[in-house]
């Protein structure tokens, strides 16, 4: 479901000299004997998810859909990227669906606090706060704020039932707090991090309440697991990507630029950027990520993408069949001069303009591109892409001999910030 094409990318080395290599570190996953073992349960989780859990997410989905007009997702990282980049791709940017859904617990933004619970003050609210310890301090900070309105609001009974809380399954803050008030809980996997957790109650909650039909995700990550579990190169296209990062970082290219021609898709780069930068960026290693939204940003980026220093690589994203097409229309007087588009479709001007630009870039800018096609834009191809993006950032990370499931450079910021807070 996800094509790999690297005609474009200049490749210096045959991905095929990589295969002995990636059979080692397909072995690390597999029979968690890699780096950071105790975080690879997203593996198996195709298979070995908790089907009594998934049926209970979706009845609270739809429980919670019928109780409110905003559904708040309070949750930071890996606790809300998913979800968002689920929901906008899946749903688009301007859904026609209830409820609606809004993201808090991911920033100190005095205004944007302020303004989501100003905004919130007369409609029905539910909210979702996710979190394993319940310490992270965005989301502890507008969790606090959230359930003071919501009991006061409601009361504490009506409060209880309208709060949902993903957490661990048997101890932390969040975990305690949800016992004694009698809130529905879902459990975050221990073996399963949070920039892997999308396909988890973390990112499947907040999508079905969405209305997104979580099972056809379910499906595409199990059709996903069937595809990549082989470490054979040409017919692993994750595989073939994750050689294809360590070749061209070999040859000097630092940064790779995600880069989409659908708007609706910004934050799946944004979840790409987190899965990448978390896992990859560490020991003085890695690739920076980074990501742009075409053609809107030919027309600031493009000027350094095409004559800048040639430190990236550009991977396109690109979708065979868009949610939705309109025609171009004619107009008889033709003052703007744009007759020659009538009858087209705009998705094929897009595609066109994807065309021009990767020649642009190639021949001219001598930019390298990977080219990552995906057939539609449906929940069944999220699926499959999560697991695809997931299988192909744990081998290019024990490609280097790192551990992708780890992020100790986050704690510095933190520690930092406790002390100039007072924190005790």
């Amino acid at each position: 479901m996800i094509k790999i094409n690297m005609e474009h990318a200049f490749l210096q080395e045959d991905i095929h000299a990589y295969q002995s290599q990636v059979d080692t570190c397909h072995e690390y996953l597999m029979k968690k004997t890699g780096k950071g073992n105790d975080y690879v349960g997203w593996v198996e989780w195709p298979n070995a998810y908790d089907r009594e859990e998934f049926s209970r997410i979706k009845k609270t989905a739809a429980d919670l859909r019928e109780k409110c007009e905003v559904f708040i997702v309070c949750g930071i990282g890996g606790s809300y990227l998913g979800a968002r980049a689920a929901i906008e791709m899946l749903n688009g940017l301007y859904a026609n669906t209830k409820p609606e859904i809004i993201f808090m617990g991911n920033t100190f933004s005095s205004t944007y606090i302020s303004h989501v619970m100003k905004y919130i003050k007369d409609k029905e609210v539910c909210v979702n706060v996710i979190s394993k310890s319940g310490t992270t301090t965005e989301t502890a900070l507008a969790f606090r704020l959230l359930k003071q309105f919501m009991e006061e609001k409601y009361g504490k009974e009506e409060a209880a039932k309208r709060i949902v809380a993903t957490t661990d399954k048997a101890r932390g803050t969040l975990k305690t707090i949800a016992d004694k008030e009698h809130y529905e809980t879902f459990v975050i996997p221990d073996d399963i991090g949070g920039r892997y957790s999308v396909i988890t109650p973390v990112g499947l909650l907040p999508i079905a309440v969405a209305g997104i039909d979580i099972d056809a995700i379910m499906t595409g990550l199990k059709k996903a697991y069937d595809d990549m579990n082989t470490a054979d190169l040409d017919a692993n296209p994750a595989y073939a990507y994750a050689v294809c990062r360590r070749i061209l970082q070999n040859q000097g290219k630092d940064a790779e630029m995600l880069v989409s021609y659908e708007p609706s898709m910004a934050m799946v780069a944004e979840w790409w950027k987190q899965l990448f930068g978390e896992s990859e960026g560490k020991e003085g290693k890695g690739i920076l990520p980074c990501s742009a939204n075409f053609s809107t940003d030919l027309h600031s980026l493009g000027q350094f993408i095409q004559e800048g220093k040639k430190v990236l690589y550009e991977t396109l994203l690109l979708v065979e069949k868009p949610m939705e097409d309109m025609e171009f229309p004619s107009d008889a007087a033709n003052e703007d001069g744009m007759n020659y588009l009538a009858g087209k479709s705009i998705d094929w001007v897009n595609k066109m303009a994807c065309q021009g630009t990767l020649e642009a870039h190639e021949v001219t800018g001598n930019v390298p591109n990977l080219i990552l096609t995906l057939p539609d834009m449906s929940a069944e191809t999220f699926g499959y892409m999560c697991y695809f993006f997931f299988r192909a950032c744990g081998m290019t990370c024990y490609l280097l001999d790192i551990n992708p499931f780890n992020q100790p450079g986050v704690e510095v910021y933190k520690k930092n910030m406790f002390r100039l807070l007072g924190k005790e």
